[in-house]
């Protein structure tokens, strides 16, 4: 079950990046399950992790790769998170990298490893290292093999995510793909469950890594499935430095632009296809005295699961969101200056229902696919926007079956 009509798009190459995917039978057989990008040497590399305490062993040998040395290669396993695992689970994120360093000629440091799937099982190593040849061998720059790496890297996610954006900079062209995976345990603490994004231009590292990072705000750090923050959670991105100089003030406006158009779209696609989702709400918070303030608002009401079952169930259950609302963490709330809308109907309004404001007016609204429900706190100037989805019969079974 999924919202919305999210077809792949086709991926224009990009000189010296090429993907190659394979069925490894890491959990099931059958799947594409294991999943290498090769980058060229010029490439400098930006990631943010996890802030979740118990961190997956891939994470943590990540982060000390990333730090160590310039990044040739990223493997991707799904059907296992390898989280939870001590020092096993590390020394096998660390053999997974020296396999593929071995097979394609680089040191283990520049290779960095991904994982994603049950929590708190050994790798099957045996079945991932056996997968790699195959891997490595059908590595492609075209567009099918984003895509097949797209499938690859999914686990209870219904249809690959990717997303691209070209544009220009000083007369040169520049290019940004990116796929994505992510439908439950979604609440990104800084990151997504995996996202891997390229580009082609020239930057410096430091750079590369403040604009992801104030990208990865404005967009997978704004979506919530279920309030769960995984253990896996990365977001990669990598400039081969063949491209498009991004340097002066003129020039990082450009590339933000597209980056940020990249990131929204798979962010967006991560609750679009968010287990068992059936709505995609946008919760706009505006009129607040932060940007801090409108989005403890915004994810207050975004984990409600009074809220959320009100949705699935198309139930124009206004009460819920209000309610929502008022328990929000703000200090010193003035209740009869806040406006509450759902679309373009008019719910909330000194401090209680609009008069203008009729059952089937809100019926209506809660009935569509895509819902967007404002909310106006009137007590500031600064504002901000979560994707959400609703909470059905499906969440709960796909999540009591997710280890059978």
């Amino acid at each position: 079950m999924a919202v919305g009509h999210c077809p792949f798009p086709n991926m224009p190459p990009l000189d010296g990046v090429r993907l190659g995917s394979a069925t490894a039978g890491i959990k099931k057989p059958g799947r594409r399950d294991l999943v290498v990008i090769e980058l060229p040497e010029s490439t400098v590399t930006a990631g943010v992790f996890t802030r979740n305490a118990f961190c997956a062993a891939p994470v943590t040998v990540a982060r000390a790769h990333l730090a160590e040395t310039a990044s040739r290669y990223w493997v991707i396993n799904t059907g296992n998170a390898n989280a939870g695992t001590g020092q096993i689970g590390r020394d096998d994120a660390e053999r997974t990298c020296k396999a593929l360093a071995e097979a394609t000629g680089v040191s283990p440091g520049a290779v960095l490893p991904f994982s994603t799937g049950v929590i708190g099982e050994p790798l099957p190593m045996e079945r991932l290292l056996a997968g790699l040849p195959a891997a490595v061998e059908a590595l492609s720059d075209s567009s099918e093999a984003w895509r097949l790496a797209g499938e690859g890297i999914l686990t209870t996610d219904t249809r690959a995510k990717g997303a691209t954006a070209t544009g220009e900079i000083d007369g040169e062209r520049f290019c940004i793909n990116g796929i994505t995976k992510g439908s439950g345990m979604i609440k990104p603490n800084m990151a997504t469950m995996l996202g891997f994004l390229v580009t082609d231009v020239r930057i410096d590292q430091a750079l590369l890594q403040r604009l992801l990072r104030e990208s990865t705000e404005r967009s997978f750090n704004a979506i919530t499935v279920d309030s769960d923050t995984s253990t896996n959670d990365a977001c990669m991105l990598a400039a081969t430095n063949t491209g498009a100089r991004v340097e002066s003030d003129a020039q990082i406006a450009v590339f933000r632009a597209a980056l940020d158009e990249v990131m929204m779209r798979l962010a967006q696609s991560i609750i679009r296809d968010g287990e068992g989702a059936t709505k995609f709400v946008t919760l706009n918070v505006e009129g607040a005295l932060s940007v801090e303030e409108a989005r403890d608002v915004a994810f207050t009401v975004a984990h409600s699961p009074l809220v959320k079952t009100a949705l699935y169930a198309s139930d124009a259950n206004w009460g819920r969101i209000l309610a929502a609302v008022g328990r929000a963490p703000v200090a010193s709330f003035d209740v009869d200056r806040v406006v509450i809308d759902l679309g373009d109907v008019r719910l909330i309004e000194n401090g209680g229902r609009a008069g203008s404001y009729r059952e089937e007016m809100g019926s209506r609204e809660m009935a569509k696919e895509e819902i967007t429900i404002r909310i106006d706190l009137g007590r500031g100037e600064h504002s901000a926007t979560v994707w959400t989805s609703d909470l059905s019969h499906d969440y709960v079974s796909i999540n009591a079956d997710y280890r059978s």
